[in-house]
């Protein structure tokens, strides 16, 4: 399970191409080959209200939180964290060069016990894979 939700403020709207960060940041995810297709989620908010730095309006961010299941040990988690950033680095790589941004990626390990899941998602993945 990687759920991944980018957060960007939304003095990018119209600067990113978000469908395509989107898509780079789950392929990335997959990369890995740590998380299984039926379990990765990934969804971008655009934020109305924030101050960044010296609060000036030309200032902008882009910040993941990759949400994982229980059970992967430390080394796994940063590899698979240092690949989902160098992707979102990659993507926004053009823009970084023309506009202050900030861009950040944290992970977190769900507790095992607080983290409930109803999900048939990987029976549909395999039979369209099978085709």
């Amino acid at each position: 399970m990687a759920h991944i939700l980018i957060e960007h403020s939304s003095n990018l709207r119209g600067r990113i191409d978000l469908p395509r960060l989107v898509r780079a940041v789950h392929e990335a995810a997959l990369a890995t080959g740590i998380f299984p297709i039926g379990g990765i989620r990934t969804r971008a908010y655009e934020t109305q209200s924030y101050c960044i730095a010296d609060g000036h309006p030309d200032n902008a961010f882009v910040h993941l939180s990759v949400r994982v299941g229980h059970g992967r040990d430390l080394a796994t988690r940063r590899k698979a964290c240092e690949k989902i950033f160098g992707a979102t680095c990659d993507e926004l790589a053009e823009l970084s060069g023309s506009m202050p941004l900030g861009i950040s990626v944290e992970m977190q390990e769900l507790h095992p016990e607080l983290n409930f899941k109803k999900n048939n998602l990987h029976e549909y993945v395999r039979r369209r894979q099978a085709k």
